[in-house]
């Protein structure tokens, strides 16, 4: 059972959605995939609205669903966009509304895993391997700064990263 939120922050592609779903069946909590809860608002994928209203208008948006979403009065396991800790206000309240687990993956680890992707707006680049490797040297250190853990994910099963982070609330409630 969970007391606190459990917020899930990471790079495009690290698992935060799969992860998300499994821990929170294993928990027996509510999942809220921050970015479908944006795609529901704004009637469009994220891709369409970022190509159309550009990136200031959707981080706005975004700001405000998470702000929402923290509100929640039953604690759930939430998985934000990769992009959710680029303004300050909402590392701070992450940090402040719940238990945040920094999903940590190598850019070539995800380069790997993304190499089909065509959802991710800022990854539809000619080379997506420097772009996750700029991402990766600007965000590391917000998602550092918003996390109260690091769970490595590239070298467990999703099942075993799952594991990880329950143990890791568990020995929170103890």
């Amino acid at each position: 059972m969970l007391e606190r939120h459990c917020i899930l922050v990471g790079m495009p592609g690290v698992g935060k959605t799969t992860i998300g779903r499994r821990l929170a069946n294993r928990l027996g909590a509510d999942f809220v995939d921050l970015d479908a809860v944006i795609e529901t608002e704004i009637g469009c994928p994220i891709r369409t609205y970022f190509e159309h209203q550009g990136e200031a208008a959707f981080r706005d948006i975004e700001a405000r669903l998470l702000e929402r979403a923290l509100a929640a009065e039953s604690p759930c396991v939430f998985s934000t966009g990769g992009g959710a800790v680029l303004r300050a206000s909402n590392r701070r309240a992450m940090h402040a509304g719940g238990t945040v687990m920094y999903l940590r993956s190598s850019p070539e680890h995800l380069a790997r895993r993304l190499r089909n992707d065509t959802k991710r707006p800022l990854l539809q680049v000619g080379d997506p391997l420097k772009k996750l490797k700029e991402l990766y040297a600007q965000r590391d250190p917000l998602y550092r700064e918003a996390a109260h853990y690091v769970v490595e994910t590239q070298r467990g099963s999703v099942a075993t990263v799952v594991g990880h982070i329950a143990m890791q609330l568990d020995l929170i409630r103890a």
